[in-house]
């Protein structure tokens, strides 16, 4: 069984990722790594391939009185031309196929008029009516790019005229004809919601967004790539729609919240698998390990949608069971309330404000404990380091604070580190290498550490800057401290109160000072993995920190695979994809699968870092594990990713004495640039 490998959610494993996409159902959206558009100017030339994706928008909608349900829609490119749908006048025939629902009165999920009776593949169950897109309708051209449908289906004549009703679309555009690989499908979804009799909307339901799901999902995508919008997915994935191999509802607040908690679902645990038969193929999502800790509710709850507080402030049996699925509100199973009819008490006894951190509260009952806001939190700084010359051990002024602004005992805390790492351009490497912690807390104080006032100390280190150093190094704190929350109660707890990493930058020989650079920012990995607190047990939780010890000269003991930031991170997120497996310990990565797009550097890149121009590394990459002993820095970035012998043979017959010549044909506005072979044209 594949898994998809993650490490934020409790203590399960080192990392976290996870895809979404029915396994059964996922042909992958395989485009041409050109820039038809970038080709076409270098040539000083236009291009009709230049003008590529499709835009779908419903314009208008009805539903007239013997039910007959029509929509209008314009499909364009994305630089606005009309597109012909059959693809004679414009390249590429556009596939366009439409849904209708509608919210009944005092009710808050779809209900399709649109259905198709799908029969069991697996087994004798009864066939099961479920929410699907309609079949057999008819199109009328207006213009070009212009067309209203006419649905086959039709409501029935006591439809409710007053019931927000909603027309999804999605459209697909084939241009395989006109590319270099078997399948090229660009992909627009839009929805369109109005009232029958022309009236007022009640409130659109919105409960999760799309640009949430992105956060990880870098583009949601599912059924094939054909549904990329969350607002069309839960006009289909409603109660209506039961599995009928399964039996198990396709319901979206029941079926996402099983996916994403997967290896961790009680029912899972207890040697159940959570998998859904579709399309002739198991999807099972046994071994799903979400990016992180799963009570995270707000990531996917995000204030954008409109009724993004429905997780807390309405809960319900279907919501609820969906994650803690040994619970049975009928027979009062594992629920200390007894059996519930209905969810109309839930509220009574799980309000959706907190009192107290673990108490029967939505919000409390999904409290971290290592985010808990009673932390009383460790606020750490490197005052100065004074001094650093090559030869001589730094004198480094601290600070410890909590957060309310009280001083500290260092002799107190759990565990308070000085790291030294340098010389900055690429740490632990050159003659002037150096990477060490020295350790400051506990009752036991090293003969070094001087209290100097309150929370404030001088530490004397032993290690020393080599002879040979020269340039910027750094010195950092890391620091944390067990902490027992709510001591004396039933929900006494531990929790690992951990402070934000600082480093501080300084020079050795008065010149200067070069902080070390910045590749990723910590923002874009907690856009997936919501903080880093579950790496090293929170006390590195900032990228700039964790470069110092995964640099360039160190590699893992077992299996002599590189650790080094960019080409373990690389590896590590391809997983799945990579050619060789890479294994650190006993974990195997292959086994991973990224949530995004691997092409989008930016999703954990800051602007331009990806680029062999803009990459600063100067050393070699220790890689006792790989196809040669050493790798020069670009090539060690790349081969992250591609790391078959193809490219590494590529990579070697481009690197000469004088160094990499990756620059030339891979820099910014070169044919083959990263960003152009990486282009993503959808």
């Amino acid at each position: 069984m594949k898994k998809y490998l993650a490490g934020a959610l409790l203590t399960l494993a080192p990392l976290a990722l996870i895809t979404t996409a029915y396994a059964g159902d996922q042909k992958k959206r395989t485009k041409p790594m050109v820039d038809f558009s970038a080709t076409a100017k270098l040539n000083g030339t236009t291009s009709s391939l230049g003008k590529t994706g499709v835009v779908v928008k419903i314009t208008s909608a009805a539903i007239a009185k013997d039910g007959t349900i029509t929509a209008r829609a314009t499909i364009v490119d994305n630089d606005g031309f009309p597109l012909d749908r059959l693809g004679a006048i414009t390249k590429g025939p556009v596939t366009l196929s439409f849904i209708c629902a509608y919210i009944p009165a005092g009710q808050t999920q779809y209900v399709s008029y649109t259905t198709t009776v799908l029969a069991s593949t697996l087994n004798s169950n009864p066939s099961q009516t479920q929410a699907a897109n309609d079949s057999g309708g008819t199109f009328t051209t207006n213009a070009i790019g212009d067309y209203t449908y006419t649905f086959k289906t039709k409501a029935p004549t006591t439809f409710d005229v007053t019931a927000n009703t909603s027309i999804g679309v999605s459209a697909y555009r084939n241009l395989a004809e006109f590319g270099t690989f078997d399948e090229w499908t660009e992909v627009s979804n839009d929805i369109y919601t109005f009232r029958p009799d022309g009236g007022g909307l009640a409130p659109l339901r919105s409960i999760v967004t799309t640009e949430a799901c992105n956060q990880c999902h870098n583009d949601l995508f599912g059924h094939g790539g054909t549904r990329i919008k969350v607002e069309l997915c839960i006009m289909c994935h409603t109660p209506q729609t039961v599995n009928p191999d399964t039996k198990l509802t396709q319901d979206m607040r029941v079926l996402i919240h099983k996916i994403h908690m997967g290896s961790s679902l009680p029912s899972v645990i207890a040697g159940t698998p959570y998998r859904i038969w579709h399309r002739g193929a198991w999807s099972d999502f046994s071994a799903v390990v979400f990016p992180q800790d799963v009570r995270n509710c707000t990531t996917c709850h995000a204030p954008a949608a409109k009724q993004a507080d429905n997780w807390k402030t309405n809960p319900t049996a279907a919501a609820c069971t969906s994650c803690h699925d040994n619970v049975n509100l009928t027979t009062g199973l594992n629920h200390a309330g007894g059996p519930q009819v209905n969810d109309t008490l839930c509220r009574n006894c799980h309000p959706a404000t907190a009192t107290l951190d673990f108490d029967a509260s939505i919000p409390g009952g999904h409290v971290i404990p290592n985010n808990s806001s009673s932390l009383p939190g460790i606020v750490s700084k490197v005052i100065s380091v004074t001094g650093a010359t090559p030869g001589t051990a730094p004198l480094v002024t601290l600070s410890l604070f909590n957060k309310a602004g009280a001083a500290l005992d260092v002799t107190k805390l759990t565990s308070v580190r000085v790291v030294l790492g340098g010389p900055n351009v690429d740490y632990n490497t050159g003659a002037g290498a150096i990477r060490v912690s020295e350790t400051i807390s506990g009752a036991t104080s090293p003969a070094g550490l001087k209290s100097t006032g309150p929370g404030t100390y001088t530490y004397q280190m032993t290690n020393k800057i080599p002879a040979a150093g020269a340039g910027s190094y750094t010195i950092s704190i890391e620091a944390s401290n067990t902490v027992t929350l709510l001591a004396g109660t039933t929900s006494q707890t531990t929790a690992a109160d951990t402070a934000k990493p600082v480093e501080f930058y300084f020079t050795v020989d008065k010149s200067k000072v070069v902080a070390r650079r910045n590749v990723v920012a910590t923002a874009k990995c907690i856009a997936c993995h919501a903080d880093l607190k579950f790496v090293h047990g929170g006390t590195r939780g900032e990228t700039q920190e964790c470069a110092i010890c995964h640099n360039p000269a160190l590699s893992d003991g077992t299996s002599g695979q590189s650790v080094d930031f960019s080409v373990q991170i690389h590896s590590i997120h391809r997983g799945e994809n990579l050619t060789n497996p890479y294994i650190l310990g006993t974990t195997n990565y292959q086994e991973v699968k990224f949530p995004g797009d691997l092409r989008d550097c930016t999703t954990c890149h800051l602007a331009g870092t990806y680029l062999p121009e803009n990459i600063g590394a100067k050393s070699l990459v220790a890689s006792p594990g790989g196809f040669t002993k050493t790798t020069p820095p670009i090539s060690a970035a790349c081969q992250g990713c591609h790391d078959d012998i193809a490219t590494a043979s590529h990579a070697l017959a481009n690197t000469t004495v004088l160094g990499e010549s990756c620059a030339a044909c891979h820099s910014a506005g070169e044919a083959f640039s990263v960003d152009r072979v990486h282009q993503r044209i959808f």
